[in-house]
């Protein structure tokens, strides 16, 4: 009798190897956080072992550091500079190749038409969330991305609960954590109890059964699930940021003209670090480039930023010139218009366009400037 969705189980000590092994055998290639270049990067990894385990982050505005652990923790961390868009939605990405002929015309060849098998292991609910968000971009309107819909119909999602937060987490604050409650197809929550390290599975569609199908486990008690939604709020009141979201549209939509953007332009590089790191973010732009010949030209997609100065280019110039205007297209769309155009926030709290701001401007502390006074929180 097959294993069914909404189910939950608890892996042993050797469980995380049998179900990494039960992922590869799906054929997917696992991409994980590993400890690399100083930060939890999401990385194809190739055994169990790559995990981070025993390490984790320190993140403030403008800073991130990794640090050992006092246990043996795989997940526990927080998230790192990148987010399942840089596979879902690449950063580069070829659309056509056009071959000049000897003699007359020119004769088009497709592009990328790959959709690698992707299984995302240990990506938080924040990620899990923002891949939600970029559906809604590419899937939900009269025309969908092809790309994206190809690479997100392949890939397999197993969340890790968030068990504790950093300094710039705020996504209890949007609803996005640190807790997922559907949309994986399995969710971990990594416990310490009694000398035992243990990990609580939650299985929630057919494709994670069925990687649980053949993998050392026992079914899972009310207790366990208890402990495993008490960890997860714990991690809810480690948060490290909060935002009040009740009338933040309105807000922000009635001080276009505020002093406030100026104020912040003084500190802002618009080196669009907080957009690369975004895992909703979506901008891109479109590249023709030639070779010496003239006989071959190709056409990229390449993320883009609305920081960049050439990014809102018409006709004359471009519309956004100064910073200032800018950061307030930035912060207004993500947490205003976006909700205009897709019925719901783009941010999901992850904060990591706090973390990777190099002069650590706050989303937080911006947003709150432009709210009644009664709008508080952690700063």
């Amino acid at each position: 009798m097959g294993l069914e969705s909404g189910t939950a189980y608890i892996l042993g000590a050797d469980g995380l190897s049998a179900l990494f092994r039960a992922i590869v055998d799906s054929g997917h290639t696992v991409v994980a956080p590993t400890a690399r270049d100083g930060a939890m990067a999401l990385r194809e990894v190739e055994s169990p072992d790559d995990l981070p385990a025993g390490r984790t982050d320190e993140q403030a505005p403008g800073s991130y550091r990794l640090k050992e652990r006092s246990d043996q923790a795989v997940f526990g961390h927080t998230v790192g500079p990148d987010s399942p868009k840089r596979w879902l939605h690449p950063p580069a990405f070829l659309r056509f190749r056009a071959h000049r002929g000897e003699k007359t015309g020119f004769t088009l060849e497709k592009g990328d038409t790959s959709a690698p098998k992707i299984a995302f292991l240990g990506i938080k609910p924040c990620d899990l969330a923002a891949i939600g968000r970029q559906d809604r971009v590419f899937l939900g309107g009269p025309f969908a991305e092809p790309a994206y819909a190809a690479r997100r119909q392949e890939a397999l999602l197993v969340v890790a609960q968030c068990t504790e937060a950093h300094g710039t987490c705020f996504c209890a604050s949007m609803g996005t954590g640190p807790r997922a409650e559907a949309g994986f197809d399995l969710a971990l929550t990594e416990l310490f109890r009694e000398g035992r390290h243990e990990l609580v599975v939650e299985v929630g569609s057919e494709r994670g059964a069925a990687l649980l199908a053949d993998v050392p486990k026992k079914a899972a008690g009310a207790g366990d699930l208890d402990a495993a939604k008490a960890a997860s709020a714990k991690a809810a009141k480690e948060m490290g940021r909060t935002l009040e979201t009740a009338g933040l549209r309105e807000a922000l939509q009635a001080k276009v003209e505020s002093p406030r953007w100026e104020e912040v332009e003084k500190r802002c590089l618009s080196c669009a670090n907080c957009t690369l790191v975004c895992p909703t973010c979506f901008c891109s732009t479109i590249e023709d480039t030639t070779d010496l010949t003239g006989h071959v030209s190709e056409r990229w997609r390449r993320w883009d930023s609305c920081f960049t100065l050439d990014f809102s280019y018409i006709h004359g110039g471009s519309v956004r010139r100064t910073g200032a205007s800018r950061y307030r297209q930035w912060l207004t769309h993500k947490l205003a218009s976006w909700i205009d155009q897709f019925g719901e926030s783009g941010c999901v709290g992850c904060g990591r366009c706090i973390t990777w701001c190099p002069v650590g401007i706050d989303l937080t502390a911006e947003a709150r400037a432009f709210q009644p006074a009664p709008a508080r929180g952690k700063e």
